[in-house]
């Protein structure tokens, strides 16, 4: 096992938790939604291989906590966190980026405002449903979701969420089943999940991403999306993306959680897409 190192970031409003495993080219990777770097542990150390991966709990996860109340705009806050960590740990050169989810949406903003600090982006399923033809009924269903937190708490609306995006079809093991560290991921990230719908669930998924700007940096940004999760709403908008770009999806194993459920192959396929922006 290669050895990780476990820091903390202060900035403006939270405490980053932050994890710094291998040598080599920086590789930031962003976790989705509630998820925390925990999410990343069965592939680090294949990724670490080649690369200083870094992974870290999204503000206000997990060991990632709020040190004042949440204000302004929930992405553009998390694309400064992810700026500060590359800034922080790769000061002379830019940063490969994996994001899943909400963490694949801090990318494409960040790509956009930094174009000069990500090296490549590997866009995991952003849930950018204003890319999406029927819009409309991805938001309203979103806003059910919120709804429902607000008036029945967050395991009526997770129970809404999962069955709504296709995570209630994740193949996960029994409980009994599951490694110790994946139960202390599951027992931390359900703590989240009252941050991830009071915070940032509308903010993410009604995120717009500057089309015109992408297109700048189209050789900077891979789309992909789960084998399994290609027809749930949160996988959709990359396929519209992608045919902006100009660029396949990227089809990564497993469902939209593949890197947890199949990690070495999603690591593997991972590596060859950083290393093809070297041929």
């Amino acid at each position: 096992m290669t050895a990780r190192t476990l820091n903390r970031l202060p900035v403006p409003g939270a405490t980053l938790h932050y994890e710094v495993t291998g040598t080599g080219p920086l590789l930031l990777l962003i976790a989705d939604g509630d998820s925390d770097a925990g999410a990343f542990d069965s592939m680090i150390d294949l990724l670490a291989a080649t690369h200083t991966v870094v992974a870290y709990d999204p503000r206000g996860n997990s060991r990632s906590q709020y040190t004042a109340e949440p204000t302004g705009d929930a992405v553009a806050t998390s694309t400064a966190d992810a700026l500060a960590l590359i800034d922080l740990l790769s000061p002379n050169a830019p940063a490969f980026v994996f994001g899943t989810g909400t963490g694949a949406i801090t990318g494409l903003d960040l790509i956009t405002r930094h174009p000069d600090r990500v090296r490549m982006l590997v866009a995991h399923e952003p849930p950018c449903i204003e890319l999406l033809p029927d819009a409309t009924d991805a938001r309203a269903f979103f806003e059910d979701v919120h709804d429902t937190y607000l008036r029945e708490g967050a395991p009526m609306a997770q129970l809404l969420y999962a069955g709504g995006t296709g995570l209630d079809e994740d193949d996960l093991p029994a409980p009994e089943d599951l490694r110790p560290e994946f139960r202390d991921l599951l027992d931390r990230t359900q703590k989240n999940i009252e941050t991830y719908f009071a915070h940032n669930l509308i903010p993410f998924t009604t995120y717009r991403p500057n089309l015109q700007a992408l297109l700048q940096h189209t050789d900077k940004i891979v789309p992909a999306a789960g084998r399994q999760a290609s027809a749930h709403l949160p996988a959709r908008p990359v396929a519209v993306l992608s045919t902006h770009l100009g660029w396949p999806v990227v089809t990564f194993p497993g469902p939209h959680t593949g890197y947890a459920s199949h990690p070495t192959p999603f690591a593997t396929l991972l590596t060859q897409v950083l290393e093809a922006e070297l041929t």
